[in-house]
């Protein structure tokens, strides 16, 4: 989230070199080792009337907000103690004593995004011996006190920054429960949090979901009656409004992913709700009108347990994809399926609450499940994850809502979706595609990216987190291998000897059920292919042309495995119809690769802390050495997948036939049916 300029980059990269060792000798206030971590969160007294499938209702999580924030306040034993948890190592901030202050605000106001909707039904909540209200009561006015460690800098004359994204975040708190916020303050305290907070709200912001903090800002302090910017706070309302796609997607400029929804489309809403309706409503209409949009499309993306798919950057705020769940159920529209959407949102909930990775120190991690530093981004604190804490908002809802009361079912997946057939989702105005699984009950997308690591200097957007071939929800993303070890991907040996994957994709076209995307590779353009992926019901099928003017190695990946519940991960082959299928088993699943043209090579690869789930983890290459003089240039592969303890059928191993003219490639299926590329 935070914009430095490269030269910025450069220095923060420097003071990290040169202030390692001391930052270690840092005080750091340690975690307290009550009996251990806390427990894993349970589903006390499920209610498995109205939530069949979960047991979870709004108590359930509100429970779960208070399990959250209980860890958080294990570190304050008084009221001068900052929100502050232990660093992880790696990239994370603070590496320097100056960016402390800005790490104790994340966790002040982060906490606060689960600790609001609590103090909304119960001021009187005690954590810790500690008054929940009293200690941000106590702890705000610090912020604009030039003698306290927590004090905030005005901007003065500085650019936008990390103190502008949590003034946005404490100004939302602020809007959410002002009576336990806001009115307790002096008159004093107001007006220097004012004169602070509209230093940076009324300034330049990042061209993204950014303009969102100075709009609430604004907003905040215009309703208390202070004097803002309005022609700032109306510029900053259309740019975002102009930032929609639709289909329920905003730009980030110029990233898709879940900024769309944990930010744009919980930000626009919520907005319009607390001020909008009353001062912009024909802005706020707008919003409203681009928030129902995703209902039809974005739930889709989540598995038929309520399983989120890894993709993005900020994967670390997890529970935030379901932020805009409870807030469709202020919508007049009696064709939503809350009953759904509160199962996912619960689903969702669990996977990460019940995961016995998911905290340390009684913190979440900076990761997926345990920490996982591929990714972890430069502008994360170890508090920057309570951002997740967006999902609790929904806790405003009233409880008589039917995203609260309708009873939970499975959607499609239950009602529409036929095993043995796959379900694609195509959006055209952010060329997004989302598929659904029903043999396997899982979900995936396939989505932007075109970001050069060159330019890159934050280092995520042309990594991992993007430059997948695809996401599933049922195969969290592997890291890439300094070695070639590539999952759902392609890897080249690039002219320094290093295997570099792909990262520029130019989308094509949707057309029959096919993907189309072009990809050249970075540092050698002569380096080129045409990708094509078809879904199926049981996998993947990549037919793609290689159109490379030089000669090159290239390796492409499968979803990866982890090892999981102690169990070896078991490898084998099969030939079914002259082809060598590789198959690996982790005991939860099975993926099997069949290279049905063009691939020399295939193998099991393990890897070693490349992997979210577990620290090893094994990934099936097929590799070959490409030539531009060769006859054939299509690479064609089967990228299949079922559940542990069934075996295969030659069928499912097989379940296509091929034949190549010079510009198409024709499929022929078992059923009868037949698909033609068309590259």
């Amino acid at each position: 989230m935070i914009q430095f300029k490269k030269i910025d980059y450069v220095a923060v990269l420097l003071v990290t070199l040169l202030s390692v060792f001391s930052f270690e000798a840092q005080e750091i206030k340690p975690a307290k080792k009550l009996h251990g971590e806390m427990p894993l969160f349970e589903v006390e007294n499920p209610d498995f009337e109205t939530s069949p499938h979960t047991g979870m209702t709004k108590k359930h999580w509100e429970d779960a907000a208070q399990y959250l924030l209980e860890g958080a306040f294990s570190y304050i034993d008084n009221l001068d103690d900052p929100m502050k948890f232990p660093k992880l190592p790696g990239k994370s901030y603070p590496h320097d004593i100056g960016r402390v202050p800005t790490e104790k605000l994340e966790g002040l106001v982060r906490t606060l995004f689960v600790a609001a909707p609590l103090l909304k039904k119960n001021p009187d909540l005690t954590l810790n011996g500690i008054k929940v209200a009293e200690y941000y009561q106590h702890q705000i006015p610090k912020l604009i006190d030039p003698e306290s460690p927590a004090y905030i800098k005005p901007r003065g004359n500085g650019g936008p920054s990390q103190n502008l994204v949590e003034y946005g975040a404490l100004a939302i708190s602020l809007f959410i429960s002002p009576e336990t916020l806001w009115e307790p303050l002096s008159q004093e305290n107001k007006d220097g949090l004012a004169e602070s907070m509209l230093s940076y709200g009324d300034g330049p912001t990042v061209p993204s979901n950014w303009k969102f903090f100075n709009i609430f800002v604004l907003s905040f302090f215009d309703a208390q009656g202070y004097d803002v910017n309005k022609s700032l706070l109306e510029e900053y309302l259309n740019e975002s409004l102009a930032d929609y796609r639709g289909q329920g997607w905003y730009n980030d400029n110029p990233a898709y992913d879940y900024y769309s929804m944990w930010a744009f489309q919980v930000y626009g809403p919520m907005w319009a709700t607390v001020y909008g309706d009353e001062n912009y409503p024909k802005i706020a209409n707008a919003f409203k009108t681009n928030f129902q949009d995703l209902v039809y499309h974005y739930p889709y993306m989540f598995a038929e347990d309520g399983k989120m798919v890894m993709w993005g950057r900020s994967i670390s705020y997890r529970i935030a994809s379901i932020s805009p769940f409870p807030f469709t159920g202020t919508l007049n529209d009696d064709t939503i399926n809350f009953g759904w959407l509160r199962r996912i949102s619960s689903g969702t909930l669990l996977q990460f609450l019940q995961n016995p990775d998911f905290l340390l120190d009684r913190i979440p991690t900076l990761g997926f499940y345990g920490h996982f530093e591929p990714a972890v981004q430069v502008y994360s604190a170890r508090g920057s994850v309570f951002w997740m804490g967006k999902a609790f908002l929904g806790l405003l809802v009233p409880d008589d809502n039917p995203f609260w009361t309708a009873v939970e079912n499975e959607g499609p997946w239950d009602a529409t979706f036929e095993k043995g057939r796959v379900y694609n989702k195509f959006q055209p105005a952010s060329n997004i595609l989302i598929t659904d699984y029903p043999n396997l009950g899982a979900s995936e997308i396939r989505a932007w990216c075109h970001e050069r690591k060159a330019d890159d200097w934050q280092g995520f957007r042309s990594s991992e987190n993007y430059n997948k071939l695809s996401y599933n929800s049922a195969f969290p993303w592997q890291a890439d291998g300094k070695k070639g070890e590539i999952s759902m991907n392609y890897a080249f040996l690039n002219e320094k000897e290093e295997w570099e994957p792909w990262r520029l994709y130019t989308f094509k076209k949707y057309e029959d059920g096919i993907y189309y995307r072009d990809a050249v590779l970075e540092t050698n353009d002569q380096v080129s292919m045409q990708l094509a992926e078809m879904p199926l019901p049981n996998g993947i099928l990549r037919i793609d042309k290689q159109t490379s003017a030089v000669p090159v190695k290239m390796r492409l990946g499968h979803y990866a495995l982890p090892k999981v519940d102690g169990k070896k991960i078991k490898e084998s082959k099969k030939k079914v119809n002259g082809k060598t299928i590789t198959i690996v088993d982790n005991g939860k699943y099975q993926l099997a690769m069949v290279p049905l043209s063009g691939w020399q090579k295939s193998e099991v690869l393990e890897t070693t802390g490349l992997h979210p789930v577990s620290e090893k983890s094994s990934v099936i290459n097929v590799s070959a050495d490409f030539l531009p003089t060769a006859e054939d240039n299509i690479y064609a592969t089967l990228m299949l997948w079922k559940k542990s303890g069934k075996k295969w059928t030659d069928e499912e191993l097989m379940p296509v036939t091929l034949s190549t003219s010079e510009e198409n490639v024709s499929v022929d299926f078992k059923d009868g049916s037949s698909k033609t590329i068309h590259f």
